[in-house]
């Protein structure tokens, strides 16, 4: 079974991609599809709907080459932990983690134009370079279930909500100086529209369980490991300063930034700069003077 096609995302990582769908309404991706494989004209209609299920492969998994070539040597986590039980663990097939004995997930985002072989979305929980299975309609008829029931733990959005999220007195300047290097790659408009992102994407709660419960331990620096953007490296990224003041990492289209969190779940992001653990090089990237015109 092959790729249909690539996602292009604004989260450079796993470390900040939504738990969830929808969660942040900015957060872009395009959907390049295989033009050996797929015509234009497969797309066509699909602009009519106004969101689409997407089947993907979570392919930053570290034992996804295990669990795919030698499934019946491999043993996977019957259970997993679950941020919003603070750590408690479940069965792995009452939850949504990526770490399933087949990688497959399932996703669903808002159809914001196509154009030739490119699907732009918004709301996406899907990190860059994701590749997509399939994708399907969404039928608000018969895929939106009246009167589903699920745990209580589920509907516990604060569990994982920030009390607030606001910025320093230098992050506008900064931000204005990477936007110089990014804006031809970038899928948002300018600035403010990157800054809207960030606050959207950091109203969340990012960081692991074990951040949370031990935020004092473990520390990593980032960059201290390998530059050439390995998922394992950067997830749970954070460092601390001379101060012993924790500064987490939020990477998003290719910019690194850092934020703090206090006890009382406020965030304050302190500055961007260009993150140099991610580099597209010569990659053509979709953006925003692509789809400007079906975006206004």
């Amino acid at each position: 079974m092959a790729p249909i096609g690539i996602v292009q995302s604004c989260f450079s990582t796993r470390n900040g991609t939504p738990r969830q769908p929808l969660l942040v309404p900015l957060a872009r991706a395009c959907l390049v599809f295989d033009s050996t494989r797929v015509p234009p004209a497969s797309l066509e209609g699909l602009e009519e709907y106004s969101h689409c299920w997407i089947i993907y492969v979570f392919h930053l998994n570290t034992d996804l080459e295990k669990l795919w070539k030698h499934p019946s040597k491999s043993k996977f986590k019957a259970k997993v932990r679950v941020p919003r039980l603070k750590g408690g663990r479940l069965g792995v097939f009452a939850t949504r983690s990526p770490h399933r004995p087949c990688p497959i997930g399932l996703t669903v985002a808002k159809v914001e134009a196509v154009q030739g072989n490119m699907l732009l979305l918004s709301g996406v929980d899907l990190v860059d370079g994701t590749p997509v299975l399939d994708i399907k309609p969404y039928l608000p008829y018969c895929d939106s279930i009246e009167g589903a029931v699920v745990p209580n733990w589920v509907m516990l959005d604060s569990m994982l909500s920030v009390a607030s999220v606001g910025f320093s007195n230098d992050f506008s300047s900064s931000l204005l100086d990477c936007w110089k290097s990014v804006e031809k790659k970038s899928l948002y408009s300018s600035p403010d529209e990157l800054k809207s992102l960030v606050k959207q994407a950091l109203s969340w709660d990012i960081r692991s369980v074990s951040q949370r419960n031990r935020p004092h331990n473990n520390l990593l620096k980032i960059g201290s490991g390998d530059a050439s953007g390995n998922a394992s490296d950067l997830d749970d990224s954070q460092d601390g300063e001379a101060s012993g003041e924790l500064i987490y990492h939020l990477i998003l289209d290719g910019m690194d930034f850092s934020y703090k969190i206090d006890g009382n779940g406020n965030v304050m992001v302190k500055e961007v700069h260009i993150s140099s653990a991610i580099s597209f090089g010569n990659e053509k990237r979709c953006n925003f003077l692509m789809w400007k015109d079906k975006l206004k």
